[in-house]
């Protein structure tokens, strides 16, 4: 599965699981809400300023997200 696709799937189930709204996770990242559902659909790929917002408004480490891509796209090393 493509990147972008791995990390929408992540970023829409976390919010989701967070019972958060597109439009509430915007506000609390501080970022547009069509940015997050374009985020969310694939069709755009975060900054790092964007994933440390995104991160920061979902009330988890930037890496514990990219951890999630990796393991949604099958690119976890065992070894750690």
């Amino acid at each position: 599965m493509a990147i972008e696709l791995s990390f929408a799937k992540v970023l829409k189930s976390v919010r989701i699981k967070r019972k958060m709204s597109q439009e509430e996770l915007a506000f609390r990242s501080d970022l547009d809400r069509t940015y997050i559902s374009m985020l969310e659909r694939g069709i755009h790929q975060p900054t790092i300023a964007s994933l440390f917002a995104l991160s920061k408004a979902l009330n988890m480490k930037p890496s514990d997200m990219i951890r999630l891509v990796e393991i949604e796209i099958g690119e976890v090393d065992d070894r750690e």
